[in-house]
């Protein structure tokens, strides 16, 4: 039996878990552990101690655990045997993500059913080494990868975090193409429902993100969602096109291809194919209607002055008019009394006495400097 003097990761590649090919030690065995990773030794499927970063000296002494691992004497020597485990602390960056299937939900601005995918990546870390050991990776197991983790957590990722998209989209009230500005939003909320869950393995979940949320291009709807979300955006139709206006585009629509088809024998003759069965004047007198009638939400032109006539009398202007004080009415310039309830009409101003500001004839006070008006 060979007996090992030092126990360090020597792994070859980048485990999270590597499990030390060495089972046998001499007393006095060297350990020695990185700062980001722990050492777990296991005896007849127990962890029995967890060292973190540092090096130490193993012997019954210093630990006395060693005194049940020890197995038999080897040339004299006394030997302890166990399993020892090597778990990676650091955080795990750049663990890709993606939804395996479309998430069916449907548009809320436009009213398509579309299929849309997600993806993006996330970084954990193993916070707990032991809970990680026993209850995700197994003591018989010799390695274990991030690609091991991924393929552990896949089923469980893909289903929280269409969950969420979907209960985000459905209560935002967004079209699926202004998606992009909630990731952040989604991200907190698949965090948070999936922290739980994770902390069960000895795993947190340190990031997460969503770098896209879109419709693939063979959705049966893709192109009609892009195209109504571009012309809306740019002023060409209106996100909501219904009732009148419908009509109202579609007719001029019809309208169009008739005069741009020299096979279809005149206006006359295309009325007379169409009107079989259905009323081919009526219908296009409807037709008429609406292709010239103005849409619902139009911008309303802005009121246009009323203009007299140049032959009709002229008026005297209210400026050139003198009111009279008890009746109101309005007098030519130049009336000593009212033509209307014989009141004196005062056409003289007054002028303050005080500071000299020229004040209306019906006030009582200045409203400059306050002092009361004499007479």
């Amino acid at each position: 039996m060979e007996l090992y003097s030092v126990i360090k990761n020597d792994r070859p590649g980048n485990e999270l878990v590597w499990k030390s090919p060495n089972e046998d030690f001499k007393n006095n065995t060297q350990l020695i552990v990185m700062e980001s990773e722990e050492a777990l030794f296991v005896k007849d499927g127990i962890v029995v101690s967890t060292f973190e970063g540092g090096k130490y000296t193993l012997n019954t002494e210093n630990y006395p655990f060693i005194e049940k691992l020890k197995n038999a004497m080897s040339d004299g020597v006394s030997a302890f045997n166990c399993k020892v485990y090597f778990v990676d602390k650091t955080h795990k960056m750049e663990l890709f993500w993606g939804t395996d299937s479309p998430i069916q939900i449907r548009d809320y601005e436009y009213g398509f059913a579309v299929g849309v995918r997600a993806r993006g990546s996330y970084n954990i870390e193993i916070s707990d080494s032991k809970k990680f050991l026993i209850k995700l990776v197994g003591l018989n197991t010799v390695s274990y990868t991030e690609e091991n983790v991924r393929d552990q957590f896949r089923t469980f990722f893909q289903s929280k975090i269409k969950l969420e998209i979907a209960t985000v989209m459905k209560n935002c009230k967004y079209t699926i193409l202004d998606m992009n500005t909630e990731l952040e939003n989604i991200a907190n909320l698949v965090v948070n429902s999936l922290a739980d869950k994770l902390d069960e393995y000895g795993v947190r979940l340190v990031d997460f993100y969503i770098s896209d949320i879109s419709i693939p291009e063979d959705d049966p709807n893709y192109r009609i969602i892009n195209e109504a979300y571009a012309k809306a955006h740019v002023g060409k139709i209106e996100t909501k096109v219904q009732g009148d206006d419908w009509g109202r585009i579609a007719a001029k629509e019809l309208m169009k291809d008739i005069a741009n088809n020299p096979n279809s024998g005149g206006m006359a003759n295309t009325g007379a194919g169409i009107g079989m069965g259905l009323g081919a004047a009526g219908m296009f007198g409807n037709l008429a209607n609406q292709m010239f009638a103005p849409a619902k939400e139009t911008i309303t032109p802005a009121p246009t002055e009323n203009k007299t006539s140049r032959f009709a009398p002229k008026k005297e202007s209210s400026e050139e008019s003198i009111k009279c004080p008890n009746c109101g009415n309005d007098n030519s310039k130049g009336s000593a009394f009212c033509s209307k309830c014989g009141t004196k009409l005062v056409t003289e101003k007054y002028i303050c006495k005080n500071c000299g500001k020229e004040l209306p004839n019906d006030v009582v006070f200045c409203s400059q400097c306050g002092t009361k008006r004499e007479g």
